[in-house]
């Protein structure tokens, strides 16, 4: 298992001033937005009809000691805005086609979530089976737009030898490890996720435990704790709906690895992944609202590389 970062926390600088960044850091694996919610210069997807921009990006790649452990694009493609779910949806195809052509084995996205109906404005994400009437549109969401769509992603993907990473969030119809493999035995077994245990903590899903659910179905995973407040969730229950920079009073904010749970926690953490056959890359998400990129980059990298050997798992130690 190898640490990574995914560069948007890094979008102020070069690729080669990122690549000089994170190898200080002893970190050689980069996770690359290329479009949708994040924001990310590094990798563009008009290197699908550049053959020398490719070749150049590859070159850099190389001749710094770097790989790519994801490409990601993060959007909503089911959005019941007609335009706004084609963008999303042409940025994902695009991006499954530059992986393939980088040789990158992994695409991460979000599973995304319609309206209530045809003629909605704005997606609906249903919470509870009280009134009947959430149960309905829940019961056409899936059927009549999360299917159909995602059938035929995930045959794209898997036609081009690549698999798609859902980041199980809330907001979206794939939120939970019960969502997640409904929607991958709807789809079929090209679809798992990026796990991001932030999104457990908040959730109440124990992270590690929830890996024993998933097992192979994890194909990509974030590095970002998250820390609870006890002193505000009996106010504000978990989900809450205040900004995240407003810490004082929130149920709970997303903090940088070693900030929300200790060593120890991560360590049973990688080695249950392991356990379960994850054996890939941790890649850092910066998301603390307490810290700078900068800083938030730089703890997480030391914390995480004191707990992560690089050798292979079960290597002999006589080797």
């Amino acid at each position: 298992m190898r640490i990574g970062a995914f560069t948007p926390l890094l979008s102020s600088l070069s690729l080669e001033d990122v690549f000089k960044k994170l190898a200080k850091l002893d970190i050689r694996t980069v996770e690359l937005g290329t479009g949708n919610y994040p924001g990310d210069p590094h990798c563009k997807l008009a290197m699908l009809d550049d053959t020398a921009a490719l070749k150049t990006f590859k070159t850099k790649l190389a001749d710094n000691g770097f790989s790519i452990s994801a490409l990601s694009c993060h959007g909503n493609p089911l959005h019941p805005d007609a335009a706004r779910a084609q963008h999303d949806r042409e940025i994902s195809r695009q991006t499954i086609l530059l992986a393939e052509k980088l040789g990158v084995p992994v695409v991460v996205d979000f599973s995304g979530c319609p309206g209530d109906s045809p003629g909605a404005k704005y997606p609906n994400w249903v919470t509870c089976p009280w009134p009947p009437e959430y149960l309905e549109v829940l019961r056409w969401q899936w059927e009549a737009v999360a299917a159909p769509y995602w059938i035929q992603q995930a045959k794209f993907a898997a036609d081009h030898g690549v698999k798609i990473a859902i980041e199980m969030h809330p907001g979206f119809l794939a939120y939970s490890p019960e969502t997640l493999l409904k929607l991958r035995g709807i789809a079929g077994p090209s679809i798992g996720c990026n796990y991001d245990p932030s999104h457990m903590f908040w959730q109440g899903i124990d992270p590690i435990a929830a890996i024993r659910v998933l097992g192979d179905a994890i194909f990509h995973v974030h590095a970002k704790d998250t820390e609870m407040y006890p002193v505000n969730l009996p106010r504000t229950g978990v989900l809450d709906t205040k900004n995240y920079t407003d810490e004082r009073n929130r149920g709970w904010i997303f903090r940088t690895c070693g900030y929300g749970h200790d060593a120890l926690w991560w360590k049973e953490f990688v080695s249950t992944l392991r356990m379960f056959g994850y054996d890939y890359v941790l890649s850092i998400e910066h998301e603390d609202s307490l810290m700078s990129a900068e800083e938030g980059l730089s703890k997480a990298a030391a914390f995480l590389n004191q707990l992560v050997t690089k050798e292979p798992a079960g290597a002999a130690f006589w080797a």
